[in-house]
């Protein structure tokens, strides 16, 4: 089956190879942190989600799942800077280690946000994993705890991230040409 649009976003930025390396080994590394401890995973939807699910099956220990709904790109490919919540938790987060699985991390308002917002809710920690970070787009001092790759400033597609609610099934995360993505 050919993948719809595939020619817009071409260059392969991360081979799907890369990214499952990738993924075990931040499994390994969160499953030592949080040994003895059931970490409350929660993925920031929508492009997130296949990343997440990737990396709960690397976990070697006992977690809980739920997902928040963040929007502020809308159907650009730059962010807006405003934040906005589109699905909220469906737990209480109260006491509990918290670990938001996030696809990029670029300017940090996003994250931000959600540290002010998770905050709220009394959680025992708050910390962030991410797929990618692009901190040469960085606006805000945040950090993530967990890093899956350093990436430059390009626009990326694929293995969950989209443009305007394409490309999300590609396996790999691509490079969007500049021309289409304006």
């Amino acid at each position: 089956m050919t993948e719809p649009n595939q020619d817009r976003a071409v260059q392969i930025l991360l081979p799907r190879e890369k990214i499952a390396q990738r993924v075990r080994e931040l499994g390994a590394e969160i499953a030592r942190d949080y040994r003895g401890r059931t970490p409350h995973l929660v993925g920031v939807l929508k492009g997130a989600w296949v990343f997440m699910a990737d990396l709960v099956r690397q976990l070697d220990l006992d977690v809980t799942v739920d997902f928040l709904g963040i929007a502020s790109y809308g159907a650009g490919t730059n962010s807006s800077g405003e934040v906005k919540i589109t699905k909220d938790l469906d737990v209480s987060i109260e006491g509990r280690d918290v670990l938001i699985v996030e696809d990029i991390l670029d300017t940090g308002h996003t994250f931000k946000f959600l540290q002010e917002i998770l905050s709220l809710h009394q959680p025992h920690s708050v910390k962030l994993v991410t797929l990618l970070d692009k901190t040469s787009r960085r606006v805000l001092p945040v950090h993530a705890d967990y890093v899956g790759f350093q990436i430059p400033d390009v626009f990326v597609v694929g293995y969950g991230l989209d443009f305007n609610q394409q490309y999300r099934q590609l396996p790999d995360v691509r490079v969007m040409r500049s021309q289409d993505s304006v």
